[in-house]
């Protein structure tokens, strides 16, 4: 990173925003059937149980995130995505840090997500098990599906690095 992060609350109106999200779905179109994709399109992102935040170097975005309340103590992470521009710079993992202490803050036990299979989610499988989590069943309404693989922590036992 060149620069400070700054994490907004929202921003689905953004174009900039829009744009990434599209991308994020268009990437895993490509790589899961249809029936296979939880990726929340701008609709899914403003419902009542999901909090999005856009992730902003100065005046370029470089990654967002959701966090989606399952329960009163357990949390999914959706629509993480960082800009091409800026991979392997650390801006995911200052995303999920801060979803991760925003999740704890809420009073949630445990932080889960669902990801694909195929060879193409192999970095996203191994960037989330360096934070700790491991694979699990399925979780809140999924099911069992060989395009997905579930992944959950307890935060009981997080500590930021």
């Amino acid at each position: 990173m060149s620069g400070p992060i700054e994490i907004r609350p929202g921003g689905l109106s953004s174009p900039e925003v829009v744009e990434l999200l599209q991308e994020h779905l268009d990437e895993m179109a490509q790589h899961s059937p249809p029936e296979s994709s939880h990726a929340l399109d701008i609709g899914g992102l403003r419902a009542p149980d999901v909090t999005f935040w856009s992730a902003w170097e100065e005046s370029t975005l470089v990654g967002c995130g959701a966090l989606k309340e399952l329960d009163a103590t357990h949390g999914e992470i959706k629509s993480m995505r960082t800009a091409l521009s800026h991979r392997r710079r650390g801006v995911a993992a200052f995303l999920l840090e801060y979803i991760m202490d925003e999740a704890r803050r809420r009073g949630y036990q445990r932080l889960s997500l669902e990801t694909g299979s195929m060879e193409a989610f192999a970095p996203a499988r191994a960037f989330y098990e360096r934070f700790g989590f491991e694979y699990c069943a399925p979780f809140s309404d999924y099911v069992t599906d060989p395009n997905s693989v579930f992944m959950t922590r307890s935060l009981g036992d997080w500590m930021r690095r």
